[in-house]
């Protein structure tokens, strides 16, 4: 099922699909069995991206620290 078309999200805040599934195990790491929570996570990162509050580089770089 799904809750949240951060794929399009995603794809209007022009993140590519690799960069797009590195967020998506990032977010993942923090709801691993929430699908509602994940799915939402995941489109505020994208949403927030895509309206430059933060930008796709450093977004990677906060994951990575995570």
């Amino acid at each position: 099922m799904r809750y949240f078309d951060y794929e399009t999200v995603a794809s209007e805040a022009k993140i590519p699909t690799d960069k797009l599934a590195v967020l998506a195990k990032s977010v993942r790491q923090d709801f691993p069995i929430d699908d509602m929570l994940y799915e939402l996570h995941l489109m505020r990162v994208c949403s927030a991206i895509q309206a430059g509050f933060v930008s796709l580089e450093k977004t990677l770089h906060l994951g990575k620290a995570a």
